[in-house]
Order: C-alpha cells, then sequence, then structure tokens
C-alpha cells in the first residue's frame, strides 16, 4: 500500500480473528457464476463494486459499508433525556456533550467529525435511520456479513441481492467490481461480472496498437467453452471501455481534493465511472477498520473513532464536490454488519465497545429526506435494550429497499426476488 492510500491508525487494531479473516473468506468463497471475469488488485484497503445498467443518464447507488462494526451510538448520538442518562451511565468515557454536536434534530445529534457535512445537512440531502440492523441479531463478523450481502434468510443460493436486482445481462460491465480480483457474495450469481482494480485497468493496450494481434486473439477464443466465452467478453468489453481506462485518478484527486486515506482513490474512481456515464447503477465500496473494541478515543482529533470519521466526511465532501452536475443522480448509503454494544469495554481512554446489534445508517444526496433522523417513531430509545444492544427498530432490507424503489422505480414490483421475505414497512427516508 503507498503512503497516500493510508488511512489514520488507530491506537490498537482489533484483532478479533473472526474480523481479520471475515473478507478475505468472503471473497474467497463468492464463487461466481459463469462468464465471470477477474482482474486485479485492491484500491488501497478499501474495496469497490459496480453493478451495470444498459441505460446511460440514469440515477446511480453507492453503498458504502463501514466493514468491522461501526458505533452507531457515537455516530448518531441520542439526545433524549432517558436515552443521554443511559448514555452516561453505560459508556461514561464515550460520551459526547450536545454542546460539541455540529448539526441534528430533536432527537439525535452528531459526531464533530462530521462537521464537514453539515452544508449538506442543512440542504436537505443528508439524513439517517437509526436502529437498523439483519432480521436476527448476529455477532460475527463474517456471518452478519454474509447475511446482510445475501438478504435472503435462511437460502442456501448463495446469490447476492444486488445480482438479483440486476437481473440477467448480456455485458460484463453491467455487474462490474473494482478493486479487487474476487465478486463479492452480493454481485455473486449467474449474470456475468467483471473484476478490476481500477478504471485504468479496463484496458489490453496491445490490441489497440496491433490490429493483427486482436484478430488472432478473438479467433484464439472462439471456442464454445466458458473460459472461451468469458475471454471474448474481455475483449469485447475493454473496446467499449477505453476512453474510461484513461482517466487519470491522480489528476482527479488532485483536482477533486480528496483527502488521503483508505477512501482517496476507490471514490476518486468512482466518480470517474459516474462522470464517465457507462451505465453505472449500483456501487458498492468497503471502507473498513471500525471494529473498536478498545482505543475508541474522545470526540477529538488524534483518536481512533475521531479520525475515521474525519476522513469518512471530508471523502465524501470531496466525492460529491467532484460529481459536479452528476451528483443530481447519485445517492449514497452507509451499512455496517452490526451496531455496538452500549456499555463500554474498559475505561479512560482504552474505552471501546463489543460487537452490538441496531445501527444507524447514514444516507446523502440525490432523493434524500433529510435534515432529520427518519423513522424516529419507531426508535426503542436506551431504555428498551436488546441484550445490551441497541434494539432494532428497522430491517435494514427495509432501508435498502426503499431507497433502490425510490432511484429505480422500473424494480418496484421485484421485492419479494431482491429482498425474499421482507415485509411492508415505511420509514420515509426518501423524498415523496
Amino acid at each position: 500500500m503507498s503512503p497516500q492510500m493510508t488511512s489514520p491508525a488507530p491506537a490498537t487494531v482489533c484483532g478479533c480473528p473472526d474480523y481479520m479473516l471475515s473478507r478475505r473468506r468472503l471473497l474467497a468463497t463468492a464463487a461466481a457464476g459463469a462468464g465471470t471475469l477477474a482482474g486485479a488488485s485492491l484500491i488501497g484497503d478499501a474495496f469497490q463494486q459496480v453493478a451495470y445498467g444498459a441505460t446511460t443518464g440514469g440515477n446511480v447507488v453507492v453503498v458504502l459499508s463501514l466493514r468491522g462494526g461501526s458505533d452507531g451510538l457515537s455516530i448518531v448520538v441520542p439526545t433524549g433525556a432517558g436515552d443521554t442518562a443511559a448514555m452516561n451511565t453505560l459508556r461514561p468515557d464515550l460520551t459526547i456533550d450536545p454542546l460539541t454536536m455540529p448539526f441534528g434534530d430533536a432527537n439525535f445529534g452528531f459526531h464533530p467529525a462530521l462537521a464537514p457535512l453539515q452544508p449538506m445537512w442543512d440542504a436537505g440531502t443528508f439524513g439517517a435511520v437509526h436502529g437498523v440492523g439483519l432480521p436476527m441479531s448476529n455477532r460475527s463478523h463474517f456471518d452478519a456479513m454474509n447475511d446482510m450481502e445475501d438478504a435472503d434468510p435462511g437460502s442456501t443460493a448463495r446469490v447476492g441481492w444486488i445480482n438479483r436486482m440486476i437481473g440477467s445481462s448480456a455485458l460484463p460491465e453491467e455487474h462490474m467490481e473494482l478493486g479487487s480480483s474476487m465478486i463479492p457474495l452480493q454481485l455473486s450469481g449467474p449474470n456475468p461480472s467483471l473484476a478490476v482494480g481500477s478504471v485504468n485497468e479496463l484496458v489490453l493496450p496491445s490490441l489497440w496498437a496491433d490490429q493483427r494481434l486482436d484478430a488472432s486473439l478473438t479467433k484464439a477464443w472462439g471456442g464454445k467453452g466458458t473460459i472461451n466465452k468469458s475471454a471474448r467478453r474481455a475483449i469485447a468489453t475493454t473496446r467499449r471501455l477505453r476512453t474510461l481506462a484513461n482517466t487519470n485518478i491522480d489528476a482527479a484527486i488532485t483536482a477533486g481534493g480528496y483527502p488521503e486515506g483508505s477512501l482517496q482513490r476507490v471514490l476518486a474512481n468512482t466518480a470517474a465511472l459516474i462522470k464517465a456515464d457507462v451505465g453505472a447503477r449500483v456501487v458498492t465500496v468497503d471502507y473498513g477498520n471500525w471494529d473498536m473494541h478498545e482505543g475508541l478515543g474522545a470526540p477529538t482529533p488524534g483518536n481512533w473513532m475521531y479520525d475515521h470519521l474525519d476522513h469518512l466526511a471530508n471523502s465524501l465532501v470531496a466525492f460529491f464536490a467532484d460529481l459536479g452536475t452528476h451528483a443530481s443522480r447519485v445517492t449514497l448509503v452507509t451499512l455496517s454488519e452490526f451496531g455496538r454494544r452500549v456499555r463500554q469495554n474498559g475505561d479512560g481512554s482504552n474505552a471501546g465497545t463489543d460487537h452490538g446489534y441496531g445501527n444507524a445508517v447514514l444516507m446523502f444526496g440525490a432523493g434524500v429526506n433529510g435534515g432529520q433522523v427518519n423513522g424516529y417513531s419507531r426508535w426503542r430509545t436506551l431504555s428498551a435494550l436488546d441484550d445490551g444492544d441497541v434494539a432494532l427498530s428497522w430491517d435494514y432490507r427495509s432501508v435498502m429497499w426503499e431507497v433502490m424503489r425510490h432511484r429505480f422505480p422500473e424494480i418496484s414490483s421485484k421485492k419479494s426476488t431482491i429482498f425474499p421475505g421482507l415485509g411492508t414497512e415505511t420509514i420515509g427516508s426518501m423524498t415523496p
């Protein structure tokens, strides 16, 4: 990893074996279907996947996964009298003074490190939902990630919800991953996929300089087998996307003012993809290192949670600014595999939190019903904990369905296909 791609280092990195292995296991077990193409590397320690549709100029949803189980109570802080009393009792070293919260609504305030996002909050393009999680509590990093990306409780089909949403496709770039050479579960399924490390790898340079080589390769891979079919798709895809492959990402990073850290290159790549308007519909990005069992820190610079949120906030500001006029097409949603326990571990500067249940979801951009934390009528408060955890108010699939249905009205009849068994819940997180 190059220095410009590192993220703020915590005082102590969590050693959960389950977390350390989960992403590798997830990628390794996400078996790609017929026609899958594997590419190159990671973008720093962030991963990115892209699902494409055939129509340009359409809406785009970016799903930003906060891998490791982010502490939603530190990010979106309940400020009701009962909640405040519970926070002061159960996590006295992790409480945040309401006077330092840069913005919020009548029931919640936000971590001081998120101050750069206040203009979006004030403009109504930044909102949140609290008490969100899996239908059943699951404190295993790998199992929770697996369940969230599959989104089909009880099924052994190993087909991700995004793959189900996109449906069958003739073009690999309609179902594409940037940042990793493996297809994650949420994109895994029967539809062809393409995986590369960055947009600059969407090219086979020698083909464009030598038409004879182009013809020879096409002929050499002219058979009927799966490998032959994949090779032909790879050649055809690089032809279609060669303009995008010439993007100067380093220049985009500088021009966009992206801060150094894990999200720098992956968000610059994402913005380049969206601005190129090649049909991207759903982009997923992983931002890890949220497993703060200890050393979470006070809400001031130099501490683990503060620095992680500061990088997130400034990266999102740069991302939406970089999109320019394309921002009107883009909605970004954060998810995490689970929340954290309400009671702190340790004390003082060593305080942190264990794996929990309900969590906060942040929502940005087009179509968001912002300037508020939505769905408060179902907030269970911290006086009604679920075995010491934030109780579930909303199934995360209801959040994602509300977003997807709003941004892609054409899928309105596909809820039972995309999220099997999901009931009817109205959160109000998107504008009418």
